[in-house]
């Protein structure tokens, strides 16, 4: 198959659908199927973006590596970042669709990075939901005027946890 004078879109699919069709495929085996230099291809797949939401978990709770696999075998895109003090480091980085703060992050207070978002004009867009071991007025009270989203007291029920995602990831794209 002659690719030559092929735009980038057209290029992207045919290569899109060698790799799923033999997902062990090499840049060198595209190249040669598509008569297209390994380069080409090489830049091309470098150009690939993740379009699936991306989800930024922070913190350590005994939970989130469940929560993260369950996230991932949804189709998101989790990212895990365990330290709180270069949070916004980490959203500037990662550009999560959502972020799921764990208040049992041991170098800042959760509800700072949720304040630090809000006053942020990069970031205050951001959905923030946050993950506690501890419930009561107090702490949701706490959380909702730092400007968190959503909150979800442990112990945490997997389908509930998706579907409040989904609710506050659909509230974000209106």
């Amino acid at each position: 198959m002659v690719m030559e004078g092929m735009n980038n879109k057209n290029l992207d699919h045919e290569i899109l659908k060698l790799i799923e069709a033999h997902p062990e495929i090499t840049e060198k085996d595209i190249a040669s199927s598509l008569s297209v230099s390994e380069e080409l291809v090489k830049t091309r797949i470098e150009s690939f973006k993740d379009t699936r939401q991306k989800i930024l978990i922070m913190g350590e709770g005994s939970s989130t590596p469940n929560i993260k696999t369950a996230f991932e075998a949804e189709n998101y895109n989790v990212v895990k970042f365990s330290g709180g003090s270069s949070a916004l480091e980490a959203v500037k980085t990662e550009r999560p669709d959502l972020v799921l703060l764990d208040t049992g992050l041991a170098d800042i207070d959760s509800f700072k990075i949720c304040e630090q978002l809000r006053s942020s004009s990069n970031y205050w867009w951001i959905p923030v939901m946050v993950l506690s071991e501890r419930g009561g007025a107090k702490n949701w009270i706490k959380a909702f005027e730092s400007g968190v989203d959503d909150y979800v007291t442990a112990p945490f029920n997997p389908v509930e946890l998706r579907a409040r995602v989904g609710m506050v990831l659909r509230r974000a794209q209106v």
